[in-house]
């Protein structure tokens, strides 16, 4: 510990309090505001509390302080740390409650909802340095934190934009036909076959076979490997239920946002199986289209958006073969989807190879964030 600088646990610092429990007061439109697992969400027409306070929720699984300054209420299911003595800066605290947000969630009690009490906070040892020491350190990092935060915005907008810039490669080299190119309607090109209902009794969290569902397809097509979450059958499979290697299906049901139609091609035979809610594609003719191709034109807007304008359901999309056969387009010569491919093949490559560069970036920001703070509540700044 550097010299002149004091451990003190929180309570002996300043005041800390949690809210009460009836709610009637909180209104639409009242005048203060009324904080309710550390989010202002509505206002009151009274208010327990007129100073600027870190508010922390009590229950939740993300317990991030929010520094406010004002006339508020709280809810029991927050508390408010204030009323600091002359010899403590309020800002100090909050930059190290920051740091120490993780402690929250590890001492939070409670096997579903995770919640905390108020001796998680009176106990809770800070170290306490002289005055303009806590001034300087919240100043370096304000000003560090700033630039971190541009930093952040600047690589998040290249990760974005490298994520669009295939995108939009892909609308035009896919969507937007030649003259020469066919138009046709998919049932012409093949059928879709719909998944088997294994029975839940034989699910397993091991074996030799892997259930597929609608959680192995990303939004944007292509397998997800499930880790742990993965389901394995061990009952006995009907014929025609193994996947071959290189076989493409859509996801019949919108699980989540944008998954309905997206696609994947099976990596591996003799590993998955056709589960229900996927449709199995089934070609008329051989060499009329390359499966590679077809995932890229299912991962079109124009694609998905008929796909989802023909679904049924109002909470969870499904789709039926009928509907996505009756879907048109255009299609070019089996030698024409190849060089297409592989050119959007290169580009995916590419994209892939920058939004790793983007994501560390981001890691390194946010490693470096955190060693800043540690840094500065050893002393170290």
């Amino acid at each position: 510990m550097k010299k002149g600088w004091e451990i003190k646990n929180m309570g002996d610092i300043c005041s800390i309090s949690t809210g009460k429990s009836n709610t009637e007061d909180a209104v639409e439109n009242g005048r203060f505001a009324f904080f309710d697992r550390s989010k202002i969400v509505k206002r009151s027409s009274k208010y327990l509390f007129d100073c600027d306070a870190i508010i922390i929720a009590g229950e939740g699984q993300t317990f991030l302080p929010k520094y406010y300054s004002g006339k508020f209420d709280l809810h029991q299911r927050a508390y408010a740390i204030f009323n600091f003595n002359e010899r403590v800066s309020i800002h100090y605290v909050y930059k190290y409650l920051i740091h120490f947000h993780k402690y929250f969630e590890a001492v939070a009690v409670g096997a579903t909802a995770k919640s905390l009490r108020l001796r998680h906070f009176q106990d809770l040892p800070i170290p306490v340095p002289p005055l303009p020491d806590q001034k300087r350190i919240v100043a370096v990092l304000d000003e560090s934190f700033a630039a971190l935060t541009k930093a952040k915005e600047n690589a998040e907008k290249n990760l974005v934009y490298a994520r669009e810039l295939f995108k939009s490669a892909l609308q035009e080299m896919v969507s937007k036909p030649k003259k020469n190119w066919q138009k046709r309607k998919l049932e012409e090109l093949f059928n879709i076959k719909h998944g088997f209902a294994f029975k839940s009794k034989y699910f397993s969290r091991s074996g030799k076979y892997i259930l597929l569902t609608p959680g192995h397809f990303y939004e944007e097509g292509g397998y997800r490997d499930r880790g742990e979450k993965t389901k394995y059958y061990v009952g006995d499979i009907p014929d025609g239920f193994i996947a071959k290697k290189g076989d493409i299906m859509i996801a019949m049901t919108e699980q989540a946002p944008g998954l309905l139609g997206s696609p994947i091609i099976v990596p591996e035979a003799n590993k998955y199986l056709h589960n229900q809610r996927l449709g199995l594609i089934k070609y008329k003719q051989e060499n009329i289209l390359d499966t590679n191709y077809l995932a890229y034109l299912f991962n079109t807007k124009k694609i998905r958006s008929q796909i989802h304008q023909s679904a049924s359901g109002v909470k969870v999309r499904h789709t039926s073969p009928t509907k996505v056969l009756e879907i048109n387009v255009f299609i070019p010569k089996l030698e024409e989807q190849q060089t297409i491919v592989k050119k959007l093949d290169a580009l995916s490559s590419e994209t892939k190879k920058l939004e790793a560069i983007y994501q560390q970036k981001l890691s390194a920001l946010e490693e470096l964030k955190k060693s800043l703070l540690q840094k500065a509540f050893n002393g170290e700044l």
